[in-house]
């Protein structure tokens, strides 16, 4: 990708974005400090579609705010009121269940700290959501309301994520970080925890396998160094934990707070600038989030070509950022979400709290695998009528069930199970012997797993047969296996665990701590049979317009053949993002046929067998 830099300052920053290299924070203040909002924009945008591609998130939710009744005093809040007051409400929990319906796939709960509530209370919501609405995900309470009850009802921040986790809490929100400055902190907020507290919390849940959210509010008397030093100490947390599962930068709403900043409202440049820097310094978050409550429908539309994939969603019920002013309207519906993301060229991927997509509203969207061994496919894939997927291979296969994407490297056992309407191409992901990215991490050897459980990633569609297959048809083992969700896990609690593609890399290369034995499953498979194990297929809808079907294959097959020389400099970038060095990239990559011949067809024939043989070939990989 070529830019055209008005500002000669941002070129080595370029440089050091499409190798790879950590942005510092004289990088981020030369960001910041740059005129040249276009080159900005275009360098996260590099960045989103590395890990994005043309998808843009958003989830139907549902916001909580249980009670605006707090103990704090927060100068910056124009939400929080005092027992007694005018404006003081409590919900109950019937007139919070009251609220939800059962499309919604996520409800977002946070409030007041009333000093009068007991701890049954907080946990009775959670608990009572889950079980009326046990499809919708239940994200709630900041750390600041953890910290809260930690102290107030005198339980360790861990028992209180524990309790609440029992209850149904599957994800945190990242509210309450503010800035993390102890400056910004004693001026505005200084009843509330600090950095120090916020992260405790964080990391504690992360440990516990609850992926959480972050944030930062910027825009009343925060400099550009603390904006730019509260990323980099998020981003040296998910060094730590890799719990955070996005970015959500929050402009500032003034309100009647008493804070006067320069301006009334973060301009549109500001925010543009703020969603760009952070995708850039933020090279290890998945996601970044364009709020568009505080941003506004307009700003939030231009800032998805500037690094942000990610919309929130509907949001029914936010109170906290209109109190303070925001004029965006109180609920964007569906089909708005849809048109936004639409209109900017993106595809609109509608997902639940862990970024599973859940349907998908375009046209000719091509599934990509987003680890390392599909690059080949990739990278120098031009997308002329089509637009990119990275979707994990479980996932794939239930779009393609629901007829939403037309191609893709679509998991074995999915194409075996929709072969009748699909066109299978003569491209695939196989593995000669070993594969070093479908592992099994134990803490027993093959014949102790049985009775045992195992964590299964959320990701695999064909590699948790496959483990079946070598438990039951070459060891003779049963053991239950447990689906994990798509954010960090707590592995702690099982005998093994399964995991797959660049986490499996990453792991295969620095260990999984406690677990000592490391299988690869297509090194057990091949020492077995002989055979080399083929783990997805290219195949595309066979409806299709003849011309398009032609136009996709020559495409791939251009992209692989340019690919297949320059495995160490195609995979390179993709390879640093995972702790891979160029040498280790290129050897991976090779280890892969990604030409479907006889003897990987044979391994399908051999593979459909035996797993027709244990009943699963007609089991949906759930």
């Amino acid at each position: 990708m070529s830019i055209n830099f008005r500002d000669q300052n941002l070129i080595p920053i370029w440089s050091k974005v499409q190798r790879g290299k950590r942005l510092s924070l004289e990088d981020g203040l030369a960001l910041y400090n740059t005129n040249d909002v276009i080159a900005l924009g275009k360098m996260a945008h590099f960045v989103q579609q590395q890990k994005s591609g043309d998808a843009v998130y958003f989830v139907l939710n549902q916001k909580i705010e249980h009670t605006n009744i707090c103990i704090l005093s927060c100068k910056f809040c124009d939400f929080a009121v005092k027992k007694g007051d005018a404006n003081a409400y409590e919900m109950t929990t019937e007139e919070i269940l009251g609220k939800l319906s059962p499309e919604i796939a996520e409800v977002h709960i946070t409030g007041g700290m009333p000093a009068d509530w007991p701890w049954e209370r907080y946990v009775d919501i959670v608990r009572s959501i889950h079980e009326k609405f046990p499809h919708a995900d239940v994200k709630a309470y900041t750390a600041v309301e953890i910290d809260f009850f930690h102290k107030k009802f005198r339980m360790p921040i861990e028992e209180v994520l524990r309790q609440l986790q029992a209850a149904g809490l599957k994800t945190m929100p990242g509210g309450g970080a503010e800035v993390f400055s102890e400056r910004v902190r004693k001026l505005l907020f200084n009843q509330k925890i600090g950095a120090k507290g916020w992260f405790e919390v964080h990391k504690t849940a992360h440990k516990l396998g609850i992926p959480t959210n972050s944030t930062m509010l910027y825009g009343h008397v925060e400099t550009l160094e603390e904006r730019l030093i509260h990323m980099i100490k998020l981003r040296e947390a998910q060094d730590e934990t890799g719990g955070f599962l996005t970015f959500i930068p929050l402009a500032f709403q003034p309100g009647d707070t008493g804070i006067k900043p320069t301006n009334q409202f973060t301009s549109a440049i500001d925010d543009l600038k703020t969603i760009a820097i952070s995708r850039l310094m933020l090279d290890n978050f998945p996601h970044i989030k364009a709020y568009w409550v505080m941003l506004t429908e307009e700003v939030a539309s231009v800032a998805l070509n500037f690094g942000a994939d990610d919309m929130d969603g509907t949001v029914g019920g936010e109170k906290i950022a209109h109190d303070a002013g925001a004029i965006s309207p109180m609920k964007l519906a569906k089909n708005q979400i849809i048109k936004i993301i639409r209109d900017a060229g993106k595809i609109p991927v509608e997902r639940d709290v862990y970024y599973n997509a859940l349907n998908v509203y375009a046209d000719n969207v091509v599934g990509k695998i987003p680890y390392l061994n599909s690059v080949p496919f990739y990278h120098h894939f031009e997308k002329r009528q089509f637009k990119i997927l990275p979707i994990v291979p479980r996932r794939m296969g239930l779009l393609e069930d629901k007829a939403q994407i037309i191609a893709g490297p679509f998991s074995l056992m999915d194409y075996f199970r929709q072969e009748e309407s699909l066109e299978l191409l003569p491209f695939c992901i196989a593995t000669r012997d070993q594969v070093k990215s479908v592992m099994l991490f134990s803490k027993e050897g093959w014949l102790d797993l049985n009775g045992k459980i195992i964590g299964i990633t959320d990701d695999t569609a064909t590699s948790v047969r496959l483990l079946q297959v070598l438990l039951e048809k070459k060891y003779g083992v049963k053991a239950t296996l447990e689906r994990m969700h798509a954010g960090v896990n707590d592995c702690s609690k099982f005998d093994a665990v399964l995991l797959i593609g660049d986490e499996a890399l990453h792991r295969n290369k620095h260990g999984l701590a406690g677990f000592e034995l490391v299988f690869d499953l297509a090194k057990e498979w091949y020492d077995w049979k002989k055979l080399p194990f083929v783990f997805a297929v290219w195949a595309m809808k066979k409806p299709l317009p003849e011309k398009t079907k032609q136009e996709l294959s020559s495409l791939i097959e251009r992209s692989l053949d340019m690919s297949e020389e320059h495995f160490g400099e195609i995979g390179e970038l993709h390879g640093k993002r995972i702790g891979l060095e160029r040498k280790d990239v290129e050897e991976y990559l090779e280890g892969f046929s990604y030409r479907l011949g006889e003897r990987e067809r044979e391994a399908m024939r051999e593979f459909r067998r035996l797993v027709e043989e244990i009943n699963m070939i007609n089991v949906h990989c759930l």
